[in-house]
């Protein structure tokens, strides 16, 4: 990988807090649970608690390896350097690109509803209409643009606005829905088991799915180049942001199971949330959580804006991509070409995707696509992880787990789901998730070809103490490429 010129990324902008506010706001619980119970019920029935559950177990294997891996190497494009300097630059690309196609689908299937929302703040029969809730979708999509090319200062501000008034909202109904007692089903403790899924592509598919609610927690990662103490900080954040989710992603799956029918969560498609709200509280609960969810939806295609150009932002500088990615504005410290390109591919997809159907089939085949995307780059970075801790893992008990075994789980699980999904996908969603896979073989072999650094890296090996490029604020010097591990707790 080939050292970068010019001006870098704005260090020590983020902190702990802020940095575990844009994990649990990269997993977008609002919006995960709104967009995505009606999927998730749709695939496994009243088993989606169970699948969250499940999931959850492989995804801290997977969280667990992103924080080893920041520890000894801190870069912007994280599982794109990561996967690059541990198994192979060619893999590292591909898991660099699943990042950026899967967050890029995101923008245009998180943007409609962000508009459809909102306009059901004024009008629920408004809330349907695709062509309206694009214009809206991309008002909002625009002002979070301006937001992200302003810095990581101004987009951690703009979060803890969104997201904290959206986890007030989520906390009161988690309460409200705890004490309801107008219920549709009583709670059933097979729920959480394994009798509920249809055989083991039942379980596959709602895993395909709960694999999206939680994606996203990993922008602190991206984030790590402008984090402070950021091989520990970023992380923990992680860690912190799976567990926060999963709680509330628990809370309102079963919640969901209780108080509103199977009949209801069909019909309500990406309102199921506001549904939810109105049968626990009459008249404001609907609204509320169309509030909560709105914001959500906002806040999170925030972070995503900021994994995909950040990743971006990274393989211009690796020169894998163009070299004109690698910029950075003067003023706001932000890949502002990235952030450009980023924001005029999505607008022009976006646009395009009224032709493609109602904004619950648009939803559908977007989430199944990005799961699939989701499962290739989080099981290749827990792979790079085990190799790269290869030689610590047996110096201790927790050593093998934490670095080990967990991981390799979490990376093995990952690559099943993505197996066993494919037999079950609509061909659209296939169509998305494996075609935008395909598309980066061009500029990967294009640059290859090319001879950029990327393709003739420095091995990530934690064993090793030289302390080649090190800042003692936790930043690489000019760029990650010749760190060697520094560290190998947690």
């Amino acid at each position: 990988m080939s050292n970068s010129t010019g001006r870098g990324l704005q260090a020590n902008v983020l902190g702990t807090f802020d940095t575990v506010v844009m994990a649990v706001a990269g997993s977008a619980p609002a919006y995960s649970i709104a967009a995505t119970t009606a999927v998730l019920a749709g695939a496994v029935g009243l088993a989606g608690p169970a699948a969250l559950l499940y999931c959850a177990i492989p995804m801290l294997g997977i969280a667990l390896a992103f924080s080893r891996l920041s520890r000894i190497d801190v870069n912007a494009g994280a599982s794109y350097s990561w996967v690059g300097r541990t198994l192979h630059p060619f893999l590292g690309f591909v898991s660099g690109w699943a990042l950026v196609i899967s967050a890029t689908i995101f923008m245009v299937a998180g943007s409609l509803p962000a508009g459809s929302m909102t306009l059901a703040l004024f009008d629920q029969g408004l809330a349907d209409d695709t062509v309206l809730a694009t214009v809206v979708g991309a008002a909002w999509f625009l002002v979070m643009l301006a937001v992200v090319l302003g810095g990581a200062r101004l987009t951690v501000r703009a979060q803890l606005i969104m997201s904290g008034v959206e986890l007030a909202i989520l906390a009161l109904f988690a309460v409200l829905a705890l004490f309801h007692t107008d219920n549709s089903l009583p709670f059933d403790w097979s729920w959480l088991g394994f009798g509920h899924f249809d055989g083991v592509s039942g379980f596959a598919s709602g895993a395909l799915v709960a694999a999206f609610y939680y994606w996203g927690w990993d922008v602190t990662s991206n984030l790590s180049e402008e984090t402070r103490n950021s091989r520990r900080t970023t992380g923990l954040a992680g860690l912190i942001g799976v567990g926060v989710v999963f709680l509330l992603f628990e809370v309102f799956t079963i919640a969901v199971n209780i108080v509103l029918s199977s009949q209801q969560v069909q019909d309500n498609g990406a309102n199921v949330l506001a549904a939810l709200g109105e049968e626990v509280w009459p008249g404001w609960g609907g609204k509320l959580l169309i509030v909560a969810v709105m914001l959500s939806t906002v806040a999170t295609l925030e972070t995503t804006l900021i994994q995909v150009t950040r990743s971006l932002f990274a393989m211009g500088r690796d020169r894998t991509m163009p070299s004109a990615l690698g910029r950075v504005h003067r003023t706001w410290n932000t890949p502002w070409v990235a952030i450009t390109v980023v924001g005029a591919v999505a607008l022009v997809l976006f646009v395009a995707s009224n032709a493609l159907g109602s904004v619950g089939d648009i939803l559908a085949d977007a989430i199944s696509a990005i799961g699939l995307q989701i499962a290739i780059y989080y099981g290749l970075a827990g792979l790079a992880a085990v190799v790269a801790y290869r030689k610590t893992l047996l110096r201790s008990p927790a050593d093998f787990l934490l670095g080990g075994l967990w991981p390799l789980f979490g990376a093995l699980f990952m690559f099943w789901v993505f197996v066993e999904s494919l037999g079950e996908l609509d061909p659209a969603a296939i169509a998305i998730g494996v075609g935008g896979l395909a598309v980066g073989l061009v500029p990967m072999l294009w640059y290859w070809r090319r001879g950029s650094d990327y393709y003739r890296p420095s091995r990530l090996d934690a064993s090793r103490t030289v302390e080649a490029g090190y800042v003692p604020d936790g930043r690489p010097a000019a760029h990650s490429a010749g760190h060697e591990g520094l560290s190998t707790d947690f």
